[in-house]
C-alpha cells in the first residue's frame, strides 16, 4: 500500500476539479462498521469562512444522506486513473442493495479526523465535518435548472464540509 502523507487541501483542488468533470469522485460517509461510498460529478472545493472547505450536493433519496446526517461527517477520495470502472459502479448501484467496497474490492481505511473512512486505493483524500448544510430552494432555481435536474422533486441537500485532514500518495500526481 502507498504511503500517505498530509498535504495542503488546496494542493490538489485543480485536479481534484478537473476530476469531478472527468468521471467524478467518490464520496464516503459512515464508519469502519457500516458506510457507504457513491460518485459525485458535482462538488466544490474551496475556502470558506478563512478555512479550506468541499461543497457536496446529495439528494435525500440516497443512500448516503442518512450517514451524512447520522455521522454529520465525510470523505471525498479522488480515484486514480485506473478506477473509472468503479466510478461508474459506484453511481450506478445502491449501497441498500449493494455491499460496493466488497464488491469492487475497495479497501476502507479509519479517517484520521473524522468518523468517515476513507478509500485507500485513492490517491488524494479530503476529511470534512459538516460545518452548515441547505437545502435547495425550487423558487430560487432557473427554470432549466428544475426541469433538468429536477423533474421529480428530489432537491438535493448542499453540505459544507469543513476539510480538517488532507493527504494523498507520495506519488499522487503520477497517479491523477
Amino acid at each position: 500500500m502507498n504511503k500517505k502523507v498530509d498535504v495542503s487541501p488546496i494542493r490538489y483542488f485543480n485536479d481534484t476539479i478537473r476530476l469531478l468533470g472527468e468521471g467524478g469522485l467518490l464520496l464516503v460517509s459512515g464508519n469502519e462498521k457500516k458506510a457507504n461510498v457513491m460518485t459525485i460529478g458535482w462538488g466544490l472545493p474551496g475556502r470558506l469562512w478563512a478555512k479550506p472547505f468541499f461543497l457536496v450536493a446529495v439528494r435525500p433519496s440516497r443512500y448516503t444522506f442518512q450517514f451524512i446526517e447520522d455521522t454529520g461527517s465525510f470523505t471525498v477520495n479522488v480515484p486514480t486513473g485506473d478506477m473509472k470502472e468503479i466510478l461508474n459502479y459506484c453511481g450506478t448501484v445502491s449501497g441498500r442493495e449493494h455491499d460496493k467496497f466488497k464488491e469492487k474490492g475497495l479497501t476502507l481505511l479509519p479517517g484520521r479526523k473524522v468518523s468517515s473512512p476513507v478509500i485507500a486505493e485513492c490517491a488524494v483524500h479530503y476529511e470534512c465535518k459538516v460545518a452548515f448544510k441547505t437545502k435547495v430552494v425550487p423558487v430560487s432555481l432557473p427554470s432549466e435548472v428544475l426541469s433538468t435536474f429536477y423533474p421529480r422533486g428530489d432537491y438535493h441537500t448542499l453540505y459544507f464540509g469543513e476539510v480538517l485532514a488532507c493527504y494523498a500518495d507520495e506519488d499522487a500526481e503520477n497517479k491523477l
